[in-house]
C-alpha cells in the first residue's frame, strides 16, 4: 500500500506517521486489498482554488476526492485533499479535536473511492453509517454529527 502525504498549510501540526497509519487501518478496515493514496493537507484557500477548479464551486469545503483508478483497477486509488482550516473551525464548533475531524474527512475520502455516495439522503445516511463504523474500526470517536451537519455538501 502506498500512501504519499502533502502538507501545504501551516494551520495545524501534522503527524506525517500517525495520519499514515491511520490511512492505512482505514483502507483495511474498507476491505480494500490494494491502495495507492495520495494526500494533501490544504487550507481554506487551497481547497477553494481545487474546488473552483474541478467542481465550479470558489468556496472552500472540507474534502475533494479524485478518484484515478481505471476500468477494471482492484483497490483503492486516487487522491484526496482536506482543508485543515476547515477541520480546525468545525472542530471548534462541534467541541472534538481538528485531527479527529481531518481523520473523518480522510475516511469521508476513502468511501468515495471505494464507490461510496452521499448524493441522496439514503446513500447519505449509508455513508454516515460507514463513516462511523470506520472511525470506530481505527479506534477514533464518532464524528459528533447530531448538532451539525457537515461545513460544506460541496466536497466530493
Amino acid at each position: 500500500m502506498a500512501v504519499e502525504i502533502a502538507n501545504r498549510q501551516r494551520v495545524i501540526a501534522i503527524d506525517r506517521r500517525w495520519l499514515r497509519d491511520l490511512v492505512r487501518r482505514a483502507v483495511a478496515a474498507i476491505n480494500a486489498e490494494h491502495a495507492e493514496i495520495g494526500l494533501a493537507i490544504v487550507d481554506d484557500a487551497g481547497i477553494a482554488e481545487l474546488h473552483g477548479r474541478w467542481m465550479g464551486l470558489p468556496d472552500p469545503t472540507d474534502v475533494i476526492t479524485f478518484d484515478l483508478a481505471g476500468p477494471g483497477c482492484a483497490g483503492l486509488h486516487g487522491d484526496i485533499a482536506v482543508s485543515a482550516e476547515t477541520a480546525r473551525r468545525v472542530a471548534h464548533d462541534l467541541g472534538w479535536q481538528p485531527r479527529h475531524e481531518l481523520a473523518y474527512y480522510v475516511v469521508h475520502g476513502l468511501l468515495h473511492l471505494a464507490g461510496e455516495d452521499d448524493l441522496d439522503p439514503a446513500a447519505r445516511r449509508r455513508m454516515r453509517t460507514r463513516e462511523r463504523e470506520i472511525m470506530a474500526a481505527i479506534g477514533l470517536p464518532a464524528p459528533p454529527r447530531g448538532r451539525r451537519q457537515r461545513a460544506s455538501r460541496g466536497g466530493q
